[in-house]
């Protein structure tokens, strides 16, 4: 078969260019120590390789999202204890002002240093996060939490809360409401609260009361009324007589799965009110506890109606301090979680990166032998294209 020259000229050179061309692409792999240069090298593993490092984002993303809520959780279990603090302080404040040794002076000051704790309280319920919104309003984290006009305190955020993504399927909560904080507390003892009315003029002060049976326990408004001091009777929201007794100072008073303890003497016709446990605010309890400090005690009835009021407050005082490390044990569990959650996409990502290197990364003994044999394969066919074009006829003339 006759070959023109020419064609054979084109095919050495188009041969060249080839090993040549393989030979640019291996140097380019070393370059980049990748054996996947572009999709047409391995579309199976370019595949593979596009999903790991999406899923290697994702968990990036997610480590973000747990250093931030870490970071605002931190920052509100630092508010909660400072806010536990203050209303320590109160108690000790109501428990030093309530002992019948301070006269009416000295439980006005007392009543003004609780004022100024009340003022921090707020503060407190009006803190901001790292990025300046409300850390206590919910979702409406432009919105002030608490606002005060006289003795009424308004909550203005909502009940929301924000979750973050930390993980496949894993979100957590980076916060807590203030309706959830300073205002969703159950007063007396949480199942009942007791009062005594405003015209009573007998001494009977009011202890703590308790839930004795449960299933006994029907949800009414009741007034434990005194017919002479030596006997009462229970009467219903309806005035139906629930039950009636005899009374000694220091018995408990007992009806429907539930007690309390009424000390001293009540006067006919006294009134003692038990109601199902409502919710109240933490700054309207300190606002009245202040509020019984500054009044005057001037005899007897006065004196047992500030210690009711008093006592009456500190069981209040007692709920929202359970509230609030009910919710620091909260906080400290998601923090927990997040930890964990972090050390898991660590070692998830750290799979996901060799399975990614085992895809992508070059094999270097591999790529370097090779590269010698391309070098080695374009020098033979540089010498050997140079000698075959130097052949003529006219040499053997």
């Amino acid at each position: 078969m006759r070959v023109a020259t020419i064609a054979a000229y084109t095919r050495g050179v188009d041969m060249m260019q080839r090993i040549q061309s393989t030979l640019d692409r291996t140097q380019q792999q070393i370059a980049s120590r990748r054996r996947i240069l572009s999709p047409s090298d391995d579309p199976i593993g370019a595949s593979q390789a596009l999903n790991l490092r999406t899923t290697l984002g994702r968990l990036e993303q997610f480590d973000r999202n747990a250093g931030i809520a870490t970071s605002r959780l931190a920052q509100e279990e630092t508010a909660l204890n400072a806010v536990n603090n203050v209303l320590q302080r109160v108690r000790e404040l109501a428990l030093q002002g309530n002992n019948a040794t301070q006269n009416g002076e000295s439980r006005r000051l007392l009543a003004i240093e609780m004022r100024e704790q009340l003022k921090q309280l707020v503060q407190l319920a009006n803190q901001q996060d790292g990025s300046g919104g409300q850390l206590f309003s919910g979702n409406s984290a432009d919105t002030v939490a608490v606002t005060s006009t006289g003795s009424t305190f308004t909550y203005n955020g909502d009940q929301g809360q924000s979750f973050v993504q930390i993980g496949e399927g894993r979100r957590v909560a980076d916060g807590d409401s203030g309706a959830a904080v300073f205002f969703a507390i159950r007063d007396g003892n949480g199942t009942f609260s007791t009062a005594a009315a405003g015209a009573n003029t007998g001494t009977g002060l009011l202890a703590a009361g308790s839930l004795v049976n449960p299933s006994l326990w029907v949800q009414d408004q009741y007034t434990v009324r005194f017919i002479d001091e030596s006997n009462y009777e229970v009467l219903d929201s309806s005035a139906a007589v629930v039950t009636t007794s005899a009374f000694q100072p220091g018995d408990n008073v007992t009806f429907n799965g539930i007690e309390f303890s009424l000390n001293g003497q009540p006067a006919a016709g006294d009134e003692f009110l038990v109601s199902p446990s409502r919710f109240q605010n933490v700054f309207e309890t300190v606002d009245q506890i202040a509020t019984a400090l500054e009044q005057g005690t001037s005899d007897d009835a006065s004196r047992v109606a500030f210690n009711n009021a008093v006592n009456a407050g500190l069981l209040n005082i007692d709920q929202s301090i359970a509230n609030v490390l009910d919710i620091r044990t909260q906080v400290g569990s998601r923090l927990a979680t997040i930890e964990n959650q972090i050390d898991s996409n660590g070692a998830d990502t750290l799979t996901f990166q060799e399975m990614l290197a085992g895809i992508e990364d070059l094999d270097y003994a591999e790529a370097l032998s090779r590269l010698s044999l391309e070098v080695s394969t374009l020098e033979a066919a540089q010498k050997s294209f140079v000698r075959t074009q130097s052949l003529s006829l006219f040499n053997y003339f």
